[in-house]
């Protein structure tokens, strides 16, 4: 298996937009939210036990989770949280696994929003990279890109791990509140670090 690169970082910090830039250096990307919906779509790995626990009110006319509603529902009850979390969270870790074993690239970025917050995924990454940018910064960009109030976005940044511990916790750290030519810059100095750490892991003598 490849070099693996954990990508990570709040909502709203860019985190699709750095790992576009990778993309385009022919890094493989593995994304566990779209590993996430690909589970949770109509007929997708995690909805018999989905509708085992929470019954058909929280799918959708297709058969497919319904997101916004299971999102209320996670928010006002820590159990069913939990209970969601394991029904996903083995599926989606287990899917990630097939993929990098498959893909074949100098190394890999796995792009978990939870990194930190779970430990299994954590463990999937050699180097950990943050995508940050301040509050105010995702605030903004979820607005506009979900159609989110600004208290519920301030919700959601309020249940993920603090700014500063995600900080702590990384390896390296883009930051995003600049132009799009800075960010490709950033990418594309970080890209060249890990293409001679997965060199020096691969060729390093036994």
């Amino acid at each position: 298996m490849s070099y693996r690169v954990g990508l990570t970082g709040g909502i709203g910090s860019g985190k699709s937009a750095v790992a576009a830039l990778f993309q385009e250096q022919g890094i493989a990307v593995i994304d566990s939210d779209a590993v996430s919906h690909q589970i949770t779509g109509a007929g997708g790995a995690a909805m018999a036990d989905i509708r085992t626990a929470f019954g058909t009110a929280y799918l959708n006319e297709e058969g497919a989770l319904n997101r916004a509603r299971m999102r209320e529902l996670v928010f006002s009850d820590p159990g069913a949280k939990n209970t969601l979390e394991r029904i996903l969270h083995p599926r989606i870790l287990s899917v990630m696994l097939e993929q990098a074993e498959a893909a074949r690239s100098p190394y890999l970025l796995l792009v978990v929003p939870l990194l930190f917050e779970t430990p299994n995924y954590r463990a999937l990454a050699q180097r950990t990279l943050v995508v940050d940018c301040s509050e105010e910064t995702q605030v903004a960009r979820t607005m506009r890109r979900n159609g989110f109030s600004e208290a519920e976005v301030r919700a959601i940044i309020a249940q993920q791990i603090p700014r500063a511990e995600r900080l702590r916790l990384a390896d390296d750290v883009i930051h995003n509140e600049g132009a799009k030519d800075d960010l490709r810059q950033q990418v594309l100095q970080l890209h060249q670090t890990y293409l001679n750490r997965s060199s020096e892991i691969t060729f390093r003598p036994s």
